[in-house]
């Protein structure tokens, strides 16, 4: 589902050249619960752009279902995130002054779905992400951090996309919601067959997924 061939990534700062990837090869199956560790700065977050179409490699082959993403314009880089790829962050990102349901149906909104359909896939993916029904019509600011990182995964489920990048989805939460929220990626996995990408620089959350692939000095080193 997911290759990456010989990738390098390097910035051009001035007249300095940063390389935060270097030859980078890497498979993911579909239906796989990733996580991909390492300390700051080794380039796991540059890795998580690519494969989400954020990025393109400076050289290699980025393939998605066959396709050599390397090569999109933006334009067709957007489509892949809008139709393939639903995107969770540490810091939730969502509307805080808009209503539970509003933030997941934005991304419909912009795809133009109508609204009676926008709200029925809302709910299915609230239900999915195991958001209480009574927290719906609360604003987003009115939930405690694992509720509204349990609507982040809603959000980022509404368009059913293959693939679920999740960067540091734990760091803004205790252990315990942490946990929970793992669990739900875990449940997803499983039970609907979504392929899970885990960030994390914290191996604990790592040994979570069913395989880890470590990341240092923007090569990866091992992968277990």
């Amino acid at each position: 589902m997911i290759s990456l061939e010989n990738v390098n990534k390097i910035y051009q700062l001035g007249d300095n050249q940063i390389k935060v990837l270097q030859d980078v090869n890497l498979r993911i199956k579909k239906g796989e619960f990733v996580a991909i560790t390492g300390p700051s700065g080794s380039g796991k977050s540059t890795i998580m752009h690519i494969i989400g179409a954020l990025d393109t490699p400076t050289s290699g082959r980025y393939l998605l279902d066959g396709q050599d993403v390397s090569s999109f314009s933006d334009d067709e880089l957007a489509d892949i995130r809008r139709d393939k790829i639903g995107f969770v962050f540490q810091s939730f990102n969502l509307l805080s002054r808009s209503t539970v349901l509003r933030n997941v149906m934005l991304p419909l909104i912009y795809n133009e779905v109508s609204l009676d359909k926008r709200l029925i896939m809302a709910e299915a993916a609230l239900r999915a992400a195991g958001l209480s029904e009574d927290r719906w019509n609360h604003l987003s600011n009115q939930l405690s951090g694992g509720q509204m990182q349990r609507v982040a995964i809603a959000r980022a489920l509404v368009n059913n996309p293959a693939i679920i990048l999740a960067d540091e989805p734990t760091g803004n939460l205790d252990s315990k919601t942490g946990q929970i929220v793992l669990e739900t990626f875990r449940r997803l996995n499983k039970e609907n067959g979504h392929t899970i990408i885990l960030i994390t620089h914290e191996i604990e959350v790592a040994r979570q997924a069913d395989r880890i692939i470590y990341i240092k000095d923007g090569q990866i080193v091992d992968s277990l």
